[in-house]
């Protein structure tokens, strides 16, 4: 029996065609990956699901009736949940209040009944296994935490088909492991997924069935014990995929980042220096501290004790704008919170680190940064129109290059990078790692915080392995293994 079948979807904006001919069909109780580089018409063909978008042509039935054509509330009371990639939790509100959003429970009048959503939302933790509280405001929860309210409020919908876009990126091991646990559970009681992500180790983990689509067309599918990573990729790709390593090995130059016994939230004692033109792996199990080492050498998280030199100077002020003027840039795991402006266009994305501490420039021309934009996407490859559309309007790979101009405008010689291919697809991934390598040929110094080990054994000169807030180990280029570093991550060794 099919719980959905999407029959010759076919899409276009603006006479561009980004589905052409699509069908996709989900049984119950079934984790179906949908795979495909960015751009291939994943993320378009479940806005049609879902309701967001109308479709040009074909069906969408489910539960043996047709859907309507671009009606979310029709989509959602048939028992269809969406999990977006981007985090769509409003920081403002209590954890409960998140979960309730739209599905308030009310008494005569339309009075709020507080005390029953808390505990329907803490019988929903306890089912869930997940030590979520639901009155804390959600704006003081971690990202991962913030992931797993959003599997929750798909849970609590009661959903007979939970799309799942890139859900674990922001999930340490455990928390990946425990969450697979719920997929399996549900799927025992009948409830669909379509999993949408780029880590092959979890499709195979998890998955029954795949379809790949590649150019806004089908392309594939069958069943996951059927086939291997490497076949999927080549549907991906549209060619053999080369796992290659992309490492040159580089002239480094003069040290020009020395960290000494610093000390800060989620880290101890930690000590490290890096040189010109090299490019340094941190990796550790989520909550290592490798995040929060970075977001303190840039002023975002407070120094506690210890300190920070760049270029021989220190770093008096532990502030993002005194990091800024010193020639630090970063970009942080979590652009839609922390770098995308969606109000502003690409250029001014682009350019407002630069103005903000460049005080000799107090008036902005536009004709000489329509030039400079021209510069960063022709050298980024940045897939864009109109520098004055907003960065929105771009996929997550090419918001992220706009971010990585952002950097490059204020000239900053040491780029903190953190899961900077977070949600990027094979082919981009390799061009990102290359993109990184001639960064570092150029001279810049370049730290990209990472719990993909063979991402580090492309392009790292060296990996910093993290274990509970501390350096566990340092290994050079030819030991950046996948055992060797989980060995270190873990405290085995």
């Amino acid at each position: 029996m099919e719980l959905l079948k999407m029959e010759h979807i076919s899409k276009s904006f603006f006479g561009v065609k980004v589905l052409d001919d699509v069908s996709l069909t989900i049984r119950p109780g079934e984790v179906h990956a949908l795979l495909g580089e960015n751009g291939a018409g994943k993320s378009t063909l479940m806005n049609i699901l879902s309701g967001i978008y109308t479709r040009d042509e074909g069906t969408v039935t489910f539960n043996g009736q047709e859907l309507p054509n671009g009606s979310i509330s029709a989509a959602e009371n048939a028992g269809i949940a969406f999990v977006h990639q981007e985090l769509n939790i409003f920081n403002d509100l209590e954890v409960y209040e998140n979960l309730f959003l739209g599905k308030e429970i009310t008494a005569a009048g339309g009075r709020l009944k507080k005390k029953a959503m808390i505990r329907e939302a803490e019988e929903l933790f306890r089912e869930m296994d997940v030590p979520l509280k639901p009155r804390i405001p959600a704006g003081e929860l971690v990202t991962g935490a913030k992931q797993v309210l959003e599997i929750a409020k798909a849970l609590h919908s009661k959903a007979q088909l939970i799309i799942l876009d890139e859900p674990t990126t922001a999930l340490n091991n455990n928390e990946i492991e425990h969450f697979f646990g719920l997929i399996r559970s549900l799927k025992e009681k009948g409830t669909a997924f379509i999993f949408i992500s780029h880590k092959m180790p979890e499709i195979f983990a998890i998955a029954d069935e795949y379809t790949v689509l590649r150019n806004s067309r089908f392309i594939s599918t069958g069943f996951i014990k059927d086939t291997t990573a490497e076949a999927i990729t080549r549907d991906m790709v549209g060619e053999t995929y080369a796992n290659e390593d992309v490492y040159v090995q580089r002239e480094l130059g003069d040290e020009i980042l020395k960290v000494e016994h610093l000390t800060g939230s989620g880290f101890s004692d930690v000590s490290f220096s890096c040189r010109k033109g090299e490019i340094v792996g941190f990796t550790g199990l989520q909550g290592a501290g490798c995040s929060e080492v970075l977001q303190t050498i840039f002023g975002a998280l407070p120094i506690h004790s210890g300190k920070v030199e760049v270029g021989g100077s220190s770093m008096s002020a532990e502030t993002i704008h005194r990091a800024m003027k010193t020639g630090i840039g970063m970009i942080p795991a979590n652009r839609k919170e922390n770098s995308v402006i969606p109000d502003m266009s690409l250029l001014e994305n682009m350019y407002i680190s630069r103005h903000t501490i460049d005080t000799k420039m107090p008036h902005i021309s536009k004709k000489a940064e329509e030039k400079r934009f021209g510069d960063y996407k022709k050298t980024l490859n940045i897939k864009a129109n109109n520098s004055d559309d907003l960065i929105v309007s771009l996929s997550g790979g090419n918001q992220q290059k706009i971010i990585l101009a952002r950097w490059l405008d204020t000239d900053a010689q040491v780029l903190l990078m953190d899961n900077p291919t977070q949600g990027i697809d094979v082919g981009a991934k390799e061009e990102i790692y290359r993109l990184i390598l001639k960064l570092a040929e150029s001279g810049k110094t370049i730290i990209v915080n990472t719990l993909e080990i063979p991402e580090l054994k492309k392009i790292a000169d060296r990996c910093i392995v993290f274990y509970h807030g501390g350096i566990a180990a340092e290994l050079p280029h030819a030991q950046i293994e996948e055992n060797t570093v989980m060995m270190y991550s873990t405290g085995a060794l």
